[in-house]
C-alpha cells in the first residue's frame, strides 16, 4: 500500500535529514523538490482501473495489421498507421508513415509472400494494449521468435516495438 506524504510531513523527513547529515544538502534539496511536487498534486491517486477502452477495436486493428503484414501488403499495413506513429525495433526508431513505410518495405524483402511461413503464436489484448508473438521461416530469414507490442489507439498504431531472434 502506497503512502501519500503530506507538506507537513516532507518538512518533518527533510529537516531531520538535514540534522542527522549537515553536508546532505543536495539530497535535502531534491527531497524538497519530490515533497512539493507531490503536495502540489491534486489529482486522486492511482486506483489501478484504465479508462474505458473498446477491446474489439484494439483486436480489430491487430487483425487486421497481422493479416496484411502476412500478406505483404504495404498499402492495407500503412492503414493502420497515423503520422504521428512511433515503431521502435533494436536497430532503428521509426516515426512517421514514411520512416514506418520503409521499415516494412524492407522486411516484405525478408518475408516474401509466396515462400513465407508465418506463424501467430500468441495475442494478449488488454484495453489499447497488444502482444503478439510469433515467428516465421523464409528462404531469406528464420525467425524463431518475433515479438510486437502494440497501443492502439482510434482505430490507429500509435506506438509498436518489435524484437526478433532468428535461428541460425
Amino acid at each position: 500500500m502506497q503512502k501519500q506524504i503530506d507538506t507537513l510531513e516532507g518538512f518533518v523527513l527533510i529537516r531531520q535529514c538535514v540534522n542527522i547529515n549537515p553536508n546532505s544538502m543536495k539530497r535535502s534539496i531534491s527531497l524538497l523538490i519530490l515533497v512539493a511536487a507531490i503536495s502540489c498534486n491534486e489529482k486522486s491517486p492511482v486506483t489501478g482501473t484504465p479508462p474505458a477502452i473498446d477491446e474489439a477495436s484494439t483486436r480489430a486493428v491487430l487483425e487486421h495489421h497481422w493479416k496484411t503484414f502476412a500478406e505483404n501488403d504495404l498499402v492495407g499495413v500503412m492503414e493502420d498507421y497515423a503520422e504521428e506513429s512511433v515503431l521502435i525495433t533494436p536497430d532503428k526508431t521509426f516515426v512517421g508513415l514514411d520512416e514506418i513505410r520503409e521499415n516494412f518495405e524492407f522486411a516484405f524483402t525478408l518475408f516474401p509472400r509466396d515462400s513465407t511461413r508465418m506463424v501467430l503464436q500468441k495475442t494478449i489484448i488488454e484495453g489499447d494494449l497488444a502482444y503478439i508473438i510469433w515467428s516465421a521461416e523464409s528462404p531469406k530469414l528464420n525467425l524463431g521468435f518475433g515479438t510486437d507490442s502494440f497501443v492502439i489507439r482510434d482505430g490507429k498504431i500509435i506506438r509498436q516495438t518489435y524484437a526478433g531472434v532468428a535461428k541460425e
